[in-house]
């Protein structure tokens, strides 16, 4: 029954999320007086008045006021979840599908003492009809759907754009998903999930690491005087197979304190999931990975499973996403993945911004029009020491602004922005483009420019984005790359691109990975979500600062 119903969910919520918009004013719902005892499907109807009462009893619900008004309205205040012969099909579904969700996501505020108490007096004895308490029932099963759907759909009462995410929050029509569940009664079948794939398996994941911090004791592993490598013997060693065990990583059969060959599998295994250099090498590095608290896993889960309930839906499923605690970008078309890269992105003080745009132009052979602070902070002292500076670095004076010489790097192998530059128009100013420092791709922590975005493959991009253009040969790229002026091509069909900061994630072998919290942004949500618990939140941030 829970996957029928999360189907009617989803089925809803995608067809929603691609039909509304935003920004239209939504009309006044008018009471459907068709519907009358008559042709009904049970012979419910409550007084209007009533919800009033029940709202001002429970406050909990208070925030759904309008929603509750529109839903009955729209039903002519016919009761939704009773039928003629007593509770219905689709309040044991939705019961079925809340039970669940409190246990993965174990949040005890979706939990409802009273509300369940009806519904099993009603599940239980079906003579049960008595007409106060079917009307109490009624209005907390729609309280507690609103609350689920507000928790779960639209995520935390959070000020989004404070906390650095400038990409627009989804919403949903809670009173619009309630009627559609109604109607559908959770009859149809599974065939996709509710959100996005990405927040229900980290959902699991979360629910895994619920169930180790339930079973064991998460001590300190000594870190090595110095690092473990096949052949060696420690006892460690074998508190380190326990772990990894833990972990998913390695199999449950040894329990020695030797590193074997399928220990090194089990941390390189390890080591890719936390972004380390997958060496097989037990360092201080891959140690402070493997004693990190489960408690602060468990946090960072949270955290992302947030930022999954913020993303849009997926309309359309051909996009970029540049994740930048990963320092990746990754292509999708048509859902699938088709290739990933590493990428360069802003340092902690001048930032990658979170957000999304349209990608719609190349331009080959750019110019680097320098931003007035580099000017102010590194040409001008430059041009003060050395004459010649300009010249040096290829750039020339285009004009004066406030004082300051314009400047631009011309085309060409030492130019800032590499051979191309991928645009999607923003207030932001930031694009993807080449560089001509290709060895900082290798590196471990990829957080070195002024905002923009480096990408590791510019030419495998550009096919990419003009695949659909045969004239595009690989060798006419090529050539474009090399010109002495920057050339412009409009994209046929622009592309989104989504900035995003994700430090939990499952990756497309279904396993957990996690990263730094290079901008401190995990941190300042757990400051919101987790306010209860200051004490524990203090532990989590002390952490993330190691």
């Amino acid at each position: 029954m829970r996957k029928s119903f999360v189907a009617v969910l989803t089925l809803f919520l995608l067809f929603l999320f691609a039909c509304k918009n935003g920004t239209q004013q939504k009309k006044e719902v008018e009471i459907d007086k068709s519907i009358t005892p008559t042709n009904a499907f049970n012979n419910l109807f409550l007084d209007s008045n009533k919800i009033k009462d029940f709202l001002a009893n429970h406050p909990e619900y208070s925030a759904f006021g309008q929603q509750y008004q529109d839903f009955y309205k729209q039903r002519n205040y016919e009761y939704a979840w009773f039928d003629t012969s007593g509770i219905g099909e689709q309040a044991v579904n939705f019961v079925n599908l809340l039970n669940s969700t409190i246990v993965d996501l174990n949040d005890s505020s979706l939990y409802n003492k009273k509300m369940m108490g009806l519904y099993n007096t009603f599940l239980t004895d079906s003579t049960v009809h008595e007409r106060k308490s079917s009307l109490e029932t009624e209005l907390y099963l729609t309280g507690q759907f609103f609350k689920y759907v507000a928790k779960v759909y639209n995520g935390s009462d959070l000020d989004a754009e404070e906390l650095g995410w400038f990409i627009p929050r989804k919403k949903v029509d809670l009173t619009a998903m309630l009627d559609s569940t109604i109607a559908n009664k959770g009859k149809d079948e599974d065939r996709v999930l509710p959100l996005n794939k990405q927040y229900k398996k980290l959902q699991t994941a979360l629910t895994k690491y619920y169930n180790i911090k339930s079973k064991t004791t998460w001590d300190s592993i000594p870190v090595p005087a110095k690092n473990y490598k096949t052949g060696d013997s420690a006892a460690a060693i074998a508190l380190i197979k326990k772990r990894l065990q833990l972990l998913g990583d390695m199999p449950e059969e040894d329990t020695t304190g030797i590193y074997t060959d399928d220990l090194k599998a089990a941390v390189q295994s390890f080591q890719s999931r936390m972004g380390l250099p997958a060496t097989g090498i037990i360092n201080a590095s891959t140690m402070r990975e493997l004693n990190y608290p489960i408690e602060g896993r468990i946090k960072q889960i949270l955290i992302n499973l947030e930022r999954d309930r913020w993303m849009p839906a997926e309309t359309d499923s051909s996009y970029i996403m540049v994740n930048i605690p990963e320092y990746k970008l990754h292509v999708y078309d048509g859902g699938k993945l088709q290739f990933s890269m590493n990428v360069i992105v802003g340092k902690a003080g001048t930032g990658t911004v979170i957000f999304t745009g349209k990608l719609k132009y190349i331009v080959f052979s750019p110019y680097w029009n320098v931003p007035k602070s580099i000017v102010e902070k590194e040409i001008v002292p430059g041009m003060e020491r050395n004459p010649y500076y300009l010249a040096d670095h290829n750039m020339e004076i285009t004009g004066q602004d406030d004082g300051l010489p314009v400047v631009r790097q011309l085309p060409g192998d030492d130019n800032s922005l590499g051979h191309v530059k991928f645009l999607f128009p923003n207030s932001y100013d930031i694009y993807l483009h080449d560089t001509p420092n290709r060895d900082l791709f290798s590196a471990t922590n990829r957080s070195f420019s002024h905002g923009c975005i480096r990408i590791q493959y510019p030419a495998k991009m550009a096919q990419y984005l003009l695949r659909d253009n045969p004239e595009w040969t690989p060798e006419k790229i090529d050539s474009c790359m090399n010109l002495p002026e920057e050339k412009w091509v409009t994209l046929d069909k622009p592309v989104r691109v989504y900035i995003g900061y994700f430090t939990a994630w499952i990756d497309q072998d279904g396993e957990v990975n996690f990263r730094k919290d290079i901008y401190g942004h995990d941190a300042k949500m757990a400051d919101k979500l987790f306010a209860n618990n200051q004490a524990s939140n203090q532990e989590f941030t002390t952490v993330e600062k190691k």
